[in-house]
C-alpha cells in the first residue's frame, strides 16, 4: 500500500480483539514515534507502554467520557511531554502520536486516540494526575493522550473522497 493509500484507509478503531500486538509490530511503531519530527530535534517526548489490563482499565477512567474503548485495547501507549524543557511539548507529541498511528495501520493493526491533556474527572482531578498515580510517573511529566493499539474488530470504510472539505483550504500565492 503505498502512503496515499494509506492515509484513506486508516481509521479510528475502538473494538479490538483478544489478540495481542507482537514485539516486533510494537518495535516498529515506537520506531516510528522516535523518529517523528520534533521542534528543534529536542525530541523530549516520552512514551510509556502498558499492556497490563488492569492498569489500561484505570487509564480508561482517567477522564469522564470519551477513553472508556481503552479497556478493550490490549495494548495503550502514553505519549507524554515535559512542558518545562520544551514548549512545543504538544506539537511534538502529537506528531509522534499519528506517526506511530499511520505505522500500526501499514501493520495492519488498530489504533484510536483518546486526548488526555485538559481533561479529567468531575471532582477536578486532571486525567494526567490519575495516570501518573497508575502508573508512577514523574511529576514533570505532562500526559498529552493514550493510544489504544490491537488487532481491530470492527471494519470500516475509507475516508470518501467526495466529502473532504476542499473548501476549508486557501491556495495564496502569486495568482492572488
Amino acid at each position: 500500500m503505498d502512503f496515499k493509500q494509506l492515509v484513506q484507509t486508516r481509521r479510528s478503531h475502538r473494538r479490538f480483539t483478544a489478540e495481542g500486538v507482537s514485539p516486533d509490530d510494537l518495535q516498529l511503531i515506537l520506531r516510528a514515534a522516535l523518529m517523528s519530527p520534533t521542534s528543534k530535534g529536542q525530541r523530549q517526548w516520552r512514551f510509556v507502554v502498558v499492556d497490563d489490563p488492569l492498569a489500561i482499565e484505570k487509564i480508561a477512567d482517567a477522564k469522564e467520557a470519551g477513553s472508556a474503548f481503552l479497556k478493550g485495547a490490549p495494548l495503550a501507549i502514553v505519549v507524554c511531554g515535559k512542558p518545562a524543557d520544551n514548549d512545543c511539548w504538544i506539537e511534538d507529541g502529537a506528531i509522534a502520536a499519528i506517526s506511530m498511528q499511520y505505522q500500526a495501520a501499514d501493520l495492519g493493526l488498530g489504533t484510536c486516540w483518546a486526548q488526555m491533556r485538559g481533561r479529567g474527572l468531575s471532582d477536578g482531578t486532571t486525567a494526567t494526575d490519575v495516570i501518573r498515580g497508575v502508573l508512577g510517573l514523574d511529576d514533570t511529566l505532562e500526559v498529552l493522550c493514550v493510544i489504544a493499539v490491537g488487532h481491530y474488530a470492527d471494519e470500516r470504510r475509507p475516508q470518501n473522497e467526495e466529502a473532504l472539505k476542499w473548501e476549508n483550504v486557501k491556495i495564496f500565492g502569486n495568482d492572488d
